[in-house]
């Protein structure tokens, strides 16, 4: 599987705390984009949902869910062995629907 470049539009979630990653897509969208896509990778699914519902919920009142997507990626561990992990992908919009 080929890695696919980042775009200037998407979050990776991590380590970090989710307040970290709601800045990130606040400033995205200051920057001008219409759309942000928040990505995250087993532990840290849950961490990706928090901070949009954050951005929603408390930051950015006109920002709507467009589209989930949920799968698994297989990923090889420190000692070599193949496993799954799950993975999400969220599409934030900013405007009203209309």
């Amino acid at each position: 599987m080929a890695i696919e470049p980042q775009r200037p539009n998407t979050v990776l979630v991590g380590k970090k705390e989710p307040i970290q990653y709601v800045m990130a897509i606040m400033k995205i969208f200051e920057d001008g984009f219409e759309e942000v896509v928040v990505k995250a990778r087993g532990r840290n699914v849950c961490k990706a949902i928090e901070a949009v519902e954050m951005v929603k919920n408390m930051f950015v009142k006109d920002v709507n869910i467009e589209n989930v997507k949920i799968y698994s990626e297989q990923l090889r561990d420190d000692k070599g062995k193949e496993r799954n992990v799950t993975a999400i992908e969220i599409l934030l919009r900013k405007g009203s629907k209309g």
